[in-house]
């Protein structure tokens, strides 16, 4: 397997309006409709996905295997848009690192580094 696809600097920004099933507000109280914190995870995920699935190599996909630094820092209201931007800061061997910031608008509302790795499709390999 070859990894000279990947580079540095390569990233992704995915645009995702909040709704109730982003919220964790299960029971209907008042003020907790607000964006989660393990639906922000998944949103960091899908776009540090997004982020290296065009250079992952034909019989290969990447799996996550860390996230460091996570700060949820600021709520997002049902109704907001979140953008969320993944960029590739290393490449070591098969291990891929992403720097993930978070915004709604000019704010930001977190940040974490991802960290994926590319292994084979093949159940035998």
């Amino acid at each position: 397997m070859t990894m000279d696809r990947f580079e540095v600097g390569q990233s992704f920004v995915l645009t995702e309006k909040v709704t109730k099933e982003h919220t964790t507000n299960r029971m209907g109280r008042e003020g907790a409709d607000v964006l989660s914190t393990p639906a922000l995870l998944g949103l960091m995920e899908g776009a540090s996905i997004q982020a290296s699935e065009e250079f992952v190599p034909e019989g290969y996909t990447t799996v996550g295997y860390a996230v460091d630094s996570l700060r949820h820092i600021a709520p997002t209201a049902i109704g907001e848009t979140v953008t969320v931007t993944s960029t590739l800061k290393a490449v070591d061997r098969n291990r891929l690192t992403y720097e993930i910031e978070a915004n709604e608008g000019e704010k930001r509302i977190a940040s974490a580094t991802h960290k994926r790795a590319v292994i084979s499709t093949d159940p035998n390999a």
